[in-house]
């Protein structure tokens, strides 16, 4: 009887999946159009899932283990079913492998089912609480019923072939059928196509040879009068952007990585994704089973896939809402936590400023001092305000060379709009007196220099990003230079990955990575630092947006001193909170971003904490605490160890122990 009936059921989901499939393409396929290489996606597909998603999974051993015998387990018992049961080609070896890929997928779910006994709070319940039973009724129900397949057991009677065709049946509906019709297994038919067709397929490496990295925003083309500016609606993200939602798998590791969720903000990047999904679809949140976004009761939300994702201000007026409301977009500090932890690899960053870009560019909707900082960006080239001719007023004592005389130097000096900010000015002066010990022949642009365009773009005005970009690369195209430094990851990142796709392609360094390659050189001779004791803070545009996590700590390390790492630090690193606009935007929470930054820094016991960012250095200085660490720059501590009137080179990197001190 099982002869009978096994074939009709896995045909029959199969049928009933690809209905679903089609179903499910048409949704995706409401977005924009996104040309990608069909062929040689699927082709790179395998390559990606078993190396690049698994690179990711595995950061934790437990769940790799388990994901490996659980997922690899079902795709090759799902094949092996089809051929063995469905086609009825059980002679050989074939049953055998059947079996063992069945019993390896059930060891696999008995973890899961441990897992899901207690459950951590990111992890969403509801339906996915059910997943357990279902992968043991699969894995079991395949098993025995191929052991009469291949002469291990007789077969059994009718009364015995109808309970293991409904157990068999319960784990096809949820495994097969709920895969492209929704359920808890809806990821991974979602989530293979979307690392075949992914919006950025340099990030696997398939396209490098090693793991890639793509960070930097795409451009709007703002000569199309026919692009929307920025996503209003679901349908306005791209098609392979929907896509990417539905591959979510609601591990909830992108809420435990926010730090806006973590203060309490109203963001959480899982339910964000989940909410995409229902707007492409239609419907509420009602059905969410996940954490909610902190202060905000789920249910209270719907949307359609033509319908607005936040709410016009004339519905608002009217207490009407809409998919999210626009103070949880304004809540993200883009610091890419949530994408760095993503085992699906999904964009949450590139969705967020893309329906800031709607906010701003349509509605001039920036919340709080947002629409002074772009005025000001449009007026005066920084977001102060202030006059574009005192961008060197604090550096008059220093005589600078400008590159306006020299035309042509090793090193173009990217001061940003630090310049304007006294504590930032200390670091400045740190790294000029550093780059002279070293003898670099350097320039900076003076009044020539604006804001690189980066909190701009981060708040949704590309219009003004692309302004300023493009006359930013106009001011340095009559120059030559090998590098650009500078202090700020902000500008580091912005003309190192987003100022190409305008024009301007450029070799650039942040200071802390040029600091060390000067100590490798034995352009610098240093002393041993004081502090007993120092932490490092890993700025995001540096770390997670850059991959540049050893250099500063090489550097650090030259100084001789105790580097106490902090329990999140490298690609974990918690953001300051002082990136994407977030200290411009002030959206409130339970505590502050920099507090709980600042209580990492203090479990250490660390006496110093280093920095690399100037916003980063405004951000934890600004921690009101009876005790907190002192904050200095990469640069100021190098400025510190130098050894005045001794030349450089041979052993001059290796720190030396005196006490004899260099004033700034």
């Amino acid at each position: 009887m099982l002869d009978t009936l096994l074939p009709i059921l896995i045909f029959s989901a199969l049928a009933l999946a690809a209905v679903g499939a089609v179903r499910r393409v048409r949704l995706w396929r409401q977005g924009r159009s996104s040309p990608v290489p069909l062929i040689r996606g699927l082709a790179a597909m395998p390559r990606r899932y078993l190396v690049d998603l698994h690179h990711i999974v595995a950061r934790d051993k437990t769940m790799s283990n388990t994901h490996v015998a659980t997922a690899g387990g079902f795709v090759l018992a799902a094949v092996l079913a089809i051929v063995v049961h469905g086609l009825g080609l059980a002679e050989g070896v074939l049953g055998w492998l059947l079996l063992a890929a069945s019993a390896t997928m059930f060891a696999g779910s008995l973890f899961v089912a441990r897992r899901r006994r207690n459950p951590p709070a990111r992890l969403s319940k509801g339906p996915w609480m059910r997943l357990p039973k279902s992968l043991m009724a699969f894995s079991l129900g395949i098993f025995v019923v191929t052991l009469p397949a291949v002469g291990v057991l007789p077969a059994g009677g009718w009364l015995v072939a109808l309970v293991l065709a409904a157990v068999v049946a319960w784990g096809l509906a949820e495994l097969v059928f709920g895969m492209t019709w929704g359920g808890p297994m809806k990821h991974a038919f979602a989530g293979a196509l979307h690392l075949a067709f992914h919006r950025r397929p340099e990030r696997f490496s398939d396209k490098r040879g090693g793991e890639g990295r793509s960070t930097g925003l795409k451009a709007l083309d703002l000569e199309d009068d026919q692009a929307p500016l920025g996503v209003e609606t679901p349908a306005d993200f791209t098609w392979n952007q929907l896509l990417g939602f539905d591959a979510c798998v609601q591990c909830g590791r992108c809420e435990a990585a926010c730090p806006a969720f973590a203060a309490g903000q109203p963001l959480n990047p899982k339910k964000l994704i989940q909410d995409m999904v229902v707007g492409m679809a239609g419907g509420s949140d009602a059905r969410y089973a996940g954490s909610p976004y902190p202060g905000k009761p789920v249910g209270e939300h719907a949307g359609e896939p033509h319908g607005p994702i936040v709410a016009r201000p004339s519905a608002q007026a009217q207490g009407r809402t809409a998919l999210v409301d626009a103070e949880t977009l304004w809540s993200c500090t883009t610091c890419r936590a949530c994408v760095e932890e993503c085992p699906m690899m999904i964009e949450h960053v590139d969705a967020i400023v893309d329906m800031r870009r709607f906010l701003t560019l349509e509605h001039g909707n920036t919340p709080n001092k947002g629409a002074e900082v772009l005025d000001n960006l449009i007026a005066t080239d920084n977001p102060g305000g202030f006059d574009p001719g005192s961008r060197l007023n604090w550096a008059a004592d220093l005589d600078l060379p400008l590159m306006a005389d020299k035309r042509e130097a090793e090193v173009l000096l990217w001061l940003g709009d630090g310049v304007f900010d006294m504590r930032n000015q200390r670091t400045l002066r740190a790294l000029v007196k550093v780059l002279r010990a070293a003898d670099v022949d350097f320039a900076v642009l003076g009044a020539e220099e604006r804001d690189s365009g980066d909190v701009a773009r981060r708040l949704g005005d590309e219009a003004t990003f692309q302004s300023l970009a493009r006359r930013n690369i106009a001011t340095l195209a009559p120059y030559r230079f090998t590098h650009i430094v500078t202090c700020d990851p902000h500008s580091f990142h912005v003309l190192k990955n987003e100022y190409g796709e305008l024009g301007g392609n450029y070799e650039v360094f942040h200071h802390s990575t040029y600091l060390h390659r000067l100590i490798e050189a034995g352009r610098l001779n240093l002393k041993a630092m004081k502090a007993s004791s120092v932490t490092y803070h890993d700025p995001c545009y540096l770390g997670r947006y850059n991959g540049e996590y050893q250099a500063p700590r090489e550097v650090l390390k030259a100084l001789g001193v105790e580097l106490k790492e902090m329990a999140r630090s490298g690609y974990r690193s918690r953001c300051c909170g002082g990136g994407g606009g977030a200290p411009i935007t002030d959206v409130p929470g339970k505590q502050r971003i920099p507090d709980m930054r600042m209580n990492d820094v203090r479990e250490t016991g660390a006496e110093l904490v280093a920095v690399g960012c100037p916003q980063c250095t405004a951000m934890l200085e600004g921690v009101v605490a009876e005790e907190r660490a002192e904050v200095k720059d990469i640069a100021e501590l190098v400025a510190d160890a130098l050894v005045e009137n001794a030349a450089p080179g041979g052993a001059g990197n290796r720190p030396r122990r005196d006490t004899e001190e260099v004033a700034l």
